[in-house]
């Protein structure tokens, strides 16, 4: 048995107006496949381009290790320099992935090589963030803390996405005061014994390639895994919506901040007590 997953729909192309109607207006996902054949991105970026222009610089790695009370939020699991990483994704499977690298910080040439679309929304142009992993890593399934609109543009590679919307909460086994579904879970293939509430969860899915965008509505869940090595940039847009704006800002300025002190209140009790609750305010729902 397999998730209730429908394929995400792809475009070649797509106007201004199309992409408002269609897609962000009713809040839906789209792959566009041709969006970006004329950023000189399209063709110079892969590995070995940013071991060129990045190798030298120290970058933070996550892998898939089960979250500790001792972790700071987004706090890396280990640095290594980016020649080296590059090098490793290209000899061998790692966990290891980068994640929220900002390049403009960082590799300040590298956003010559690309410019902001114009999608009808207002695009952060401070936060295009980068994403590398090596094959089958993978992300735990997850939301942003903005609940922002998002572009994710794929370079090199394959990688496989699973989105949900915040209408099938009550299915995923979310974390209480978080933003992950329990880490234990394998969306690439699940164990529904396990996990009978994710029978009834209904998602979306594609298989990302160089050169394509995929856009993520606001608060959307989603789970990644890199069938290659390969990376990622997303540009990141507010949320539009007043509700998810306003749980945005409730993440941000009071969520987070509540469940940092109860780490070091409660220390791994904490993280215990919210993987139980997880299950249990999941199995009453669909008692």
């Amino acid at each position: 048995m397999k998730l209730h997953l429908q394929d995400i729909p792809r475009v070649k192309t797509i106007t201004k107006q199309e992409f408002l109607d269609h897609y962000f207006t009713p809040q839906k996902p789209v792959v566009i496949e041709r969006c970006i054949e004329d950023w000189p991105a399209f063709t110079k970026w892969n590995l070995d381009y940013m071991k060129q222009v990045a190798g030298d610089k120290t970058v933070p790695l996550y892998d898939d290790r089960p979250v500790n009370y001792k972790d700071g939020f987004n706090q890396a699991h280990a640095t290594m320099k980016m020649s080296a990483y590059v090098d490793l994704l290209k000899s061998e499977p790692t966990k290891y992935r980068i994640f929220l690298w900002n390049i403009l910080k960082e590799v300040p040439l590298l956003q010559k090589d690309f410019s902001f679309p114009d999608f009808g929304l207002k695009l952060m142009k401070s936060l295009p963030m980068l994403f590398f992993g090596g094959k089958d890593s993978h992300t735990f399934m997850h939301y942003d803390i903005d609940f922002a609109n998002i572009f994710h543009f794929h370079f090199e590679g394959k990688k496989q996405c699973i989105l949900f919307n915040q209408d099938q909460n009550k299915y995923l086994y979310k974390i209480p005061y978080s933003l992950i579904t329990r880490e234990d879970i394998d969306f690439s293939n699940p164990d529904f014994e396990k996990w009978p509430a994710l029978q009834h969860a209904k998602g979306f899915t594609t298989e990302l390639n160089h050169g394509e965008v995929l856009y993520m509505p606001e608060g959307y869940w989603h789970y990644m895994k890199y069938k290659t090595p390969g990376f990622s940039m997303s540009l990141r847009s507010i949320p539009k919506n007043p509700k998810n704006l306003a749980k945005a800002v409730y993440n941000i300025a009071i969520m987070r901040h509540f469940d940092t002190i109860m780490r070091k209140i409660k220390g791994q009790n904490w993280i215990d007590y919210k993987n139980k609750q997880a299950i249990l305010n999941t199995n009453k729902k669909i008692s």
